[in-house]
């Protein structure tokens, strides 16, 4: 048993955020990390183009960015939330300069300020292409001055702790249920170990991996956001998953994607069909560097109608020496696939990258489950709405980890650790001996969601995904009832959650607005908010 006053799960910009702000006010607690894979290892890691802040007075304000978030949030955004937000960024991106983060400069020392979809005005700060590394290097080093910060890696998280496991029946709709921490898989010992917090705070990011073609790393699997499913808490939203639209095409299934930023378009690159016409004036006034949801299904549009597997990112009239300045590992990543982007057209296609919906909480942080807080891409907080403004993910992160960490402070003298907890009962469990059962499962997980619940939807092809989806769950619960834990059926089990919450919610939306695109109800009818309670 592993006993903490703090226990974070997750690792990214929004875990580390809260960590370090909180061991820097309350030495005297102890503060436990959770990371199943290693601490460099997280979506965070995984974000190109940079962080959005309102940086350059001259040209940009609060309201700008307020108005460009609003805007690309369709209609669901919640206004004090994204004030709150836009307002906040800036202080907490100077923090994490003075933390040791870097950021790319113009000779006269001024930060070099990016341009992408939706927004309008410079106003992306940035690291090369490779910004949210930089960030998280700067915070896992950080973390590493605080000696009341554990940070235990190869650990997965499997379920929160909550009256449930004291023998209460609990459902949606019981008041007060209580987080007490957690129980983990410890990679090296293959034990599962009960920990437990005063406090539990879930940063545990995005779900990509649960369609064929992702931009997120191999550990993005939902795990708190089901883990919030399975414990009764509230989750909301989860219809809004927001496609890149340019990942570097593959023909030999590549995973993760490789993401061709945003800012490559912001740099000035222009989308073209197969045959070299530009395209998306067709579709918005802004062209190609319109909202993610109105580029992505524009591509998807031209490739249905032209039989294409891809479209075409051109790069070629722009300055090869900026290009290569700008997006060194683009560049030599296209290079390594025969591409050479000031010759040829980068062949992309639209990739899963974001979960807009995921865990309800409030504007401090806190869940509909006491004493659990979260923060970060696992989260539905108001930010994003029905569709999510470019960058502003790693600003989300950032502003919620400090405002969760001024929530914990308010509480945390008055909690105690729950010592009534059972261990793991692994009892009648046999060691799984058919991994191929597994794999095959999530390769036709995959290929529902990618099939039916993709950029466009309609009615017939959610009802089959949620047929298939109810025969894939209760195969997979069979099989986690009757062997021992392993890391690969508890990532199956979750992302069949993530799947059955997108799937669910999308049919419940009857109309389309962001990133829910149903055509058999092509309008807005004002529905707000899909909550499961």
């Amino acid at each position: 048993m592993i006993q903490c006053d703090i226990l974070v799960i997750g690792a990214g910009v929004a875990g580390n955020s809260f960590a370090i702000n909180m061991a820097e006010k309350r030495p005297d607690l102890k503060i436990t990390m959770l990371t199943k894979s290693n601490r460099q290892e997280s979506n965070t890691t995984y974000a190109q183009g940079g962080i959005a802040a309102v940086w350059d007075a001259d040209i940009d304000n609060y309201e700008k960015h307020i108005a460009d978030t609003l805007d690309a949030g369709d209609g669901l955004c919640d206004p004090e939330v994204v004030k709150i937000v836009v307002e906040e960024g800036p202080e907490r991106v100077r923090e994490i300069i003075e933390w040791g983060a870097n950021f790319d400069k113009e000779a006269d020392g001024d930060y070099r300020l990016g341009r992408e979809g939706g927004h309008s005005e410079n106003r992306i700060l940035h690291y090369k292409d490779i910004t949210g590394w930089e960030i998280q290097r700067a915070l896992s080093e950080k973390v590493k001055t605080y000696d009341n910060i554990e940070v235990l890696e190869h650990f997965f998280a499997i379920d929160i702790l909550t009256q449930h496991h004291m023998g209460r029946n609990v459902t949606r709709l019981t008041p007060g249920v209580e987080c007490y921490g957690c129980y983990a898989l410890n990679y090296d010992t293959k034990d599962i170990e009960t920990i437990l917090a005063k406090v539990t705070v879930m940063c545990t990011g995005g779900a990509g991996q649960v369609y064929k073609s992702t931009t997120n790393p191999v550990i993005a699997t939902g795990d708190g956001i089901a883990m919030m499913y399975r414990a009764k808490g509230r989750i909301a939203n989860m219809e809004f998953v927001q496609f890149h639209p340019t990942s570097l095409y593959s023909n030999n299934g590549e995973n993760p994607s490789f993401l061709v930023s945003e800012a490559v378009r912001g740099f000035g690159a222009i989308l073209r069909t197969s045959d070299g016409e530009e395209f998306m004036h067709k579709y918005d006034r802004r062209k190609s560097l319109a909202p993610r949801d109105i580029v992505a299904r524009a591509i998807d549009k031209e490739m249905k109608m032209r039989g294409d597997d891809f479209v075409y990112l051109d790069c070629t009239h722009l300055d090869k020496d900026k290009f290569y300045d700008h997006f060194p590992n683009i560049h030599d990543k296209c290079m390594s696939q025969g591409i050479d982007p000031m010759k040829d057209f980068i062949p992309v296609v639209p990739a899963c990258h974001y979960i807009c919906g995921g865990i309800l909480v409030d504007k401090m942080g806190a869940t509909s489950i006491r004493n659990l807080y979260a923060a970060g891409e696992c989260t539905c907080s108001g930010l994003h709405g029905a569709n999510r403004l470019a960058s502003n993910s790693l600003l989300e992160g950032l502003v919620f980890g400090q405002r969760v960490h001024l929530a914990v402070m308010n509480i945390i003298d008055n909690l105690e650790i729950n010592n009534h907890i059972p261990d793991w009962n692994a009892r009648g469990t046999t060691e799984p001996n058919e991994m191929v059962l597994i794999t095959q499962s999530w390769r036709e997980l995959k290929d529902i969601m990618s099939t039916y619940v993709g950029i466009v939807r309609t009615d017939v092809r959610l009802k089959r995904a949620l047929d298939r989806l109810g025969l894939l769950w209760r195969e997979t619960e069979n099989l986690y009832v009757e062997t021992t834990v392993s890391p690969q059926i508890c990532e199956l089990r979750n992302l069949i959650t993530i799947a059955y919450l997108v799937t669910g919610a999308a049919k419940m939306r009857k109309e389309s607005r962001g990133l829910h695109y149903n055509t058999d109800y092509p309008e807005h009818y004002g529905y707000l908010e899909t909550t499961y309670q």
